[in-house]
């Protein structure tokens, strides 16, 4: 049997739910010394680190003239980049664009008593670092990486835009990446990657100018060395391995459930793939799809791996009961397979990305239906949101008073300073409006 089935009623059941509620983990500790080693050695030596380690860890005849994507490579990718494609980025360009200009919030002010303004005013940020992995040296481009951070940061008004991304061994960049920048206006791009791609992000080089914030996916060297840099740069959030939760009733269809749960296993050996069902019959049909299935997949062993070390379908007695197994695990993507799912989403409270029946596949969020595809994992979906326009812009708050409202409020505020031991504070307020502070 390639995941195990567990009543989560028994004692084994209640375990297992305990364990996924708690599945939050750090980053990989083994990783973490040789990381701030990295951060700290491009801190100190700039482009001179970032070319040592992309000469031993990519492309080894790499050099310094290389490392910005130059105008010529970037419109030569469309001349290697077939029409079909550029067709499919298009549309998945504009159905991205179209949900995340709903995000795009305003300033706004408010009018009180005496004339007092307050308000809020809404910036963007001044840069954005997209990390874009190299998808098995160049092989596999994440197309979809590039447009899911670079369109929000873009409709937020971000005035730069880098992109940064691995070169392959021979020291370039797949076509797809470029035009998939280039239709999305970002055309400062970069050919580094893993933890100095980071450090060299938050930091800035002589070649590359520091960002503000630092989005994008990436291996646990990536991970940890945006934690590392966060506070002194903003990040997107810590992820953890890709996940998805199927709440299935006697009306899903097995098979489909199935090609779900396989498309997060297939991810590596630590995604997670979940289901919960109210009817055995549908749990006995899942593992069988699964079992026929699995030949068919390009990523067979990892995918099995992951779902015989970490999948699971869990048997519960109600809707009810499902929906609180929902929101407990606050899934990064969950589907409805069920009757009524528009009833059924009432009820759920925490969920990354929540998928409305059975016509519509994970993977229609991951690349073409319009919300973001960065979501939180491990539970952070208690807390957390999808990577939004809200991820790059910042929020001043605006106070303005009249002097009526001033003199009305300036007791109060010399109260409470006073009551917390700050007669500085107290003053500033009675200088103004007290004749014997003066």
């Amino acid at each position: 049997m390639p995941i195990k089935t567990v009543t989560t009623a028994s004692p084994l059941g209640q375990q297992c739910l305990a364990a996924l509620q708690d599945r939050f983990q750090d980053t990989a500790s083994g990783c973490r010394q040789v990381v701030t080693e990295i951060l700290a050695k491009v801190r100190e030596m700039g482009d001179e680190a970032v070319l040592e380690y992309t000469r031993k860890f990519d492309a080894p005849d790499f050099s310094l003239d290389q490392l910005r994507v130059t105008e010529a490579e970037i419109d030569a990718a469309f001349d290697q980049v077939d029409a079909e494609l550029q067709a499919t980025l298009d549309l998945a360009i504009d159905r991205i664009t179209v949900f995340h200009r709903h995000e795009k919030e305003e300033s706004w002010t408010i009018t009180g008593e005496h004339g007092i303004v307050t308000g809020r005013l809404v910036n963007p940020v001044d840069s954005a670092g997209l990390y874009v992995p190299g998808g098995q040296g160049g092989q596999t481009p994440l197309v979809s990486s590039v447009l899911m951070n670079g369109i929000p940061a873009g409709i937020a008004g971000v005035p730069r835009r880098v992109m940064v991304t691995p070169p392959d061994r021979l020291g370039k960049v797949n076509p797809a990446l470029l035009v998939a920048a280039a239709k999305i206006g970002i055309r400062e791009i970069y050919k580094v990657g893993s933890a100095w791609a980071i450090a060299a992000l938050a930091y800035g080089t002589a070649t590359i100018p520091k960002v503000d914030v630092i989005v994008g996916p990436g291996n646990q060297y990536v991970a940890e060395a945006k934690q590392q840099v966060s506070g002194r740069v903003r990040i997107d959030m810590v992820a953890g391995p890709s996940e998805v939760l199927i709440v299935a009733d006697e009306s899903a269809n097995p098979a489909y459930a199935a090609a779900d749960l396989l498309a997060q296993a297939e991810h590596d050996p630590q995604a997670l793939a979940m289901l919960v069902t109210t009817s055995s019959s549908i749990a006995e049909g899942v593992v069988a799809e699964l079992e026929r299935q699995l030949p068919l997949l390009s990523r067979e062993e990892i995918a099995r791996q992951s779902l015989r070390e970490r999948g699971v379908i869990l048997l519960a007695d109600s809707l009810e009961e499902m929906i609180e197994i929902a929101n407990r695990l606050a899934a990064e993507h969950l589907e409805l397979m069920v009757a009524e799912p528009f009833e059924t989403v009432k009820e759920i409270r925490h969920a990354g990305a929540i998928f409305l029946g059975s016509n519509v596949p994970e993977s229609t969020g991951d690349y073409l239906a319009g919300p973001n595809h960065v979501l939180p994992t491990m539970g952070t979906a208690r807390f957390s949101s999808a990577l939004g326009v809200e991820t790059f812009v910042k929020k001043s708050s605006l106070i303005s008073y009249t002097r009526e409202a001033l003199l009305a409020d300036s007791p109060h505020i010399q109260r409470l300073a006073r009551l917390e031991g700050l007669s500085a504070h107290a003053r500033s307020a009675a200088i103004r409006t007290d004749d014997e502070q003066r």
